[in-house]
């Protein structure tokens, strides 16, 4: 006879137990979605988020978030708990209130107002569940898109008797991506305000076991810095308080296990689909089990909710592989790709550009812009980027402090306006090709400078505190996207740009963060107006290719991805620097995604003198090459270098944008640091391998492909052809020249 599963505080677990409800379909498939009573079972292709209502408290707890299962597995009764950490603090939840007995990080902290005092408790249990198929979207905030078929959704309501707070809980499952998608509704039904002090969008509870963490930490010009590092017990965790997501850490966490590495193992992803002030607990309990929790920095938060009112939370995407930490990367890439960003160019190979700013800095007029796109166009590259300096009259933008908010084309540097330049520039040709030069142009919409037209006008609409100083970063204040009318500024400010000059890429940049604000939850409006400026302008404008930047990496989130399909890696165009920042950005994001360019030596950020070769290797592992110079900087041998390596360009791009990514080796373990992409057919691969240091007198290593059909044969790089199980157990071994940033970019096809 079964036991009873555990239902309540002093049940038995079951010893295989109750909730052994059917995720099979009377074929033998596995059912993507089962709520058999009050147990639910969302399963992908290899993984299933299990977890059940408590019958006699209704609250929600875990029973299982990792591989597939059908069912529960063997769980041994737990004894009565001695000490202060009574059942709540022992069982795995699913959503965590405060106050209850649960003496771990909470998901959620409600401040409730009654008899003149200040509660912070809450007890929100289980009232009734709905199915849906397909995904329904989220009130102004980005998030994950599908029909049905492709994702299906349960929504938990849950209630508090006591207070008539309401929490709607969403679960869309991805099975295609072993993705589980959550996001929280709170609903104030009472007769008095309440406050939010903190609203997770996800909290999940894994059984105790050893667990690393891996996240990316940073700065201005290194962004994406991989860290692994053992959970210990007591909260650790990291998190943003510069009003945006920021180049210090990203909202994204992976936990696995010890034994865990790129190709085998556990790992849980979680990434945090946001791009204001954002919150990581990871909490290893007295008792062993380990929590952890992404939402909105509760420092920044303290959202007043009125009678009637319901606060969205932003979603989080929660995946799990056992193909290591590659395999969770991969599952990432793929369901961002196709599921999160909602432009057209997400999965389509990119037009290698040029970018001014490196080139000619402020520095221009018409002449020397139309002398530079002639110059661009004679290289073959397909996109014209004119950088900052274009704007400005009674406040010409002639250096960073100067004219920003005023988005009107500078009449002293452009006396026939844009238009006209823009038209000769998009009659030239590309090189030898029957293409014609497209033009792209830089903006900065959500900042201005003190010395501005607008500024003068519109004091008020920048963010700040009463009469506290409005601290000053790189000259500029941050406009408060909070105010509607600074919205219908912006869109406007940037649409008639683009409807009176043939403008197909828009670098949107970002170059500071917030300081001073007016009310503790003020940066979360923000980012509700911010969104709704780039929805409105990206459906506007749906043939403009989309690049966001934020001195570099400092927005690099899913939040700004559901709406600009590529986003500028990093300040940092350093090509050894760039291997490093472009692996760990890749955990999350997919390299589709990312903008990577290649400028002159020595280095404009680090000052290192690289070859040519090495630092367009390098740029060509973003879904967006391009360069960042001027070719008159070029010596004579670069420039007889350029057209093969624009061509193999040209050729690899479709393979990065579109295919599976694999990282061969890590450069912070490696002098030999590689990865690859395989297309989704399986009928062509790129790879890219580098040598860091010189190797003297020595012997290099074999490199072993990973991904390949084993029993399919390929040729690789004119060399013969060999097995995918040749490539992939024997490897391959290149002999690099005894220097300093060496590279490589094989190519494989299937035969």
């Amino acid at each position: 006879m079964l036991a009873k599963s555990f239902r309540a505080p002093l049940a038995a677990i079951a010893l295989g137990a109750l909730c052994q409800h059917p995720v099979t379909a009377q074929d033998g498939s596995i059912e993507t979605l089962v709520a058999n009573d009050k147990s639910f079972a969302l399963n992908g292709k290899g993984m299933s988020y299990r977890f059940h209502v408590d019958e006699d408290t209704g609250d929600l707890y875990n029973d299982h978030f990792g591989g597939l299962a059908t069912e529960d597995g063997l769980v041994e009764p737990l004894a009565r708990p001695d000490g202060w950490a009574g059942f709540p603090s022992r069982v795995l939840r699913e959503y965590p209130d405060l106050g209850r007995g649960d003496m771990r990080i909470p998901a959620v902290q409600i401040r409730q107002a009654g008899d003149g005092k200040a509660y912070t408790v809450s007890d929100l249990k289980y009232q009734s569940h709905e199915l849906v198929e397909g995904k329904p979207a989220l009130s102004g905030l980005p998030s994950t898109f599908g029909e049905a078929g492709e994702v299906s959704t349960l929504i938990v309501h849950l209630y508090d008797n006591y207070s008539a707070i309401a929490v709607d809980m969403s679960y869309s499952i991805f099975a295609e991506h072993d993705a589980v998608v959550r996001s929280v509704n709170i609903t104030n039904k009472g007769e008095n305000d309440i406050v939010l002090d903190k609203a997770a969008s996800l909290s999940v509870d894994l059984p105790f076991a050893d667990y690393e963490m891996i996240y990316l930490r940073g700065d201005w010009a290194r962004e994406a810095q991989r860290v692994r590092r053992s959970v210990e017990y007591g909260n650790q965790g990291f998190g943003s308080l510069a009003g945006y997501s920021s180049h210090f850490h990203n909202p994204f966490l992976a936990l696995v296990s010890p034994d865990t590495t790129e190709s085998r193992g556990d790992a849980w992803g979680f990434s945090l689909v946001y791009t204001g002030s954002f919150s990581v607990d990871v909490e290893k309990s007295s008792q062993g089990p380990l929590r952890a929790t992404l939402g909105l920095n509760p420092y920044e938060f303290a959202w007043p909710l009125k009678p009637g009112e319901t606060f969205t939370t932003p979603e989080c995407v929660a995946i799990y592989s056992d193909a290591g930490v590659g395999g969770m990367s991969r599952k990432f890439h793929n369901l961002f790709r196709k599921n999160l960003i909602r432009s057209k160019f997400a999965t389509e190979p990119r037009p290698a550009l040029l970018n001014s700013w490196e080139g000619l800095y402020f520095a221009y007029n018409q002449s020397t812009v139309l002398d530079l796109a002639r110059a661009t166009a004679e290289l073959g590259v397909k996109l014209f980027v004119l950088d900052d300096g274009w704007f400005g009259n009674e406040f010409p933008r002639n250096n960073d402090s100067l004219g920003l908010g005023d988005w009107q084309v500078n009449k002293a540097k452009f006396p026939d306006g844009l238009g006209p330049l823009v038209d000769e520039i998009t009659q030239l040709q590309s090189g030898n090709s029957s293409d014609k030069l497209q033009f792209g142009l830089w903006f900065e919409p959500e900042m201005v400078n003190p010395n501005s037209t607008l500024y003068g006008k519109h004091p008020d609409w920048v963010l700040h505190a009463a009469d506290y100083p409005r601290t000053l970063r790189r000259n500029q204040l941050v406009l408060n996207l909070a105010l509607p009318e600074v919205q219908e500024h912006v869109i406007n400010s940037v649409a008639n740009i683009l409807d009176t000059a043939k403008v197909t890429y828009v670098k949107w940049d970002n170059n500071r963060g917030m300081h001073e604000t007016t009310t503790s939850y003020a940066s979360h409006q923000y980012m509700l107006g911010l969104y709704r400026v780039l929805d409105t302008l990206t459906t506007r404008f749906p043939d403009v290719l989309f690049e966001g930047c934020a001195s570099g990496g400092g927005r690099f989130d899913p939040g700004i991805m559901h709406y600009f399909p590529q986003s500028w890696t990093s300040d940092n165009t350093d090509g050894f620097n760039r291997v490093g920042i472009q692996f760990g950005t890749s955990l999350a994001y997919p390299p589709s995604a990312m903008g990577a360019h290649v400028s002159v030596v020595p280095n404009h950020q680090a000052g290192r003198v690289t070859p040519l070769a090495y630092r367009a290797h390098v740029a060509m592992m973003g879904g967006s090459f391009g360069f960042e110079l001027n070719p008159a900087d070029l010596t004579a041998d670069e420039r007889a270098e350029l057209p093969a390596l624009i061509s193999l360009a040209d050729q690899v791009n479709p393979i990065v944008i579109q295919g599976d990514m694999y990282r061969l080796s890590l450069p912070e373990h490696s002098n030999w640091p590689a990865a690859m992409w395989i297309t989704p057919e399986g009928d062509k691969a790129a790879v890219f391998y580098f040598q860091t240091r010189a190797n003297v007198n020595h012997q290099l290593p074999y490199l072993k492909l990973q991904g390949l059909d084993p029993s399919a044969r390929y040729a690789l790089d004119g060399n013969g052809t060999f097995s995918g199980a040749t490539l992939m157990n024997v490897g391959v071994q290149y002999m690099f020249p005894v220097e300093d940033y060496g590279s490589k970019v094989m190519l494989l096809e299937r035969q």
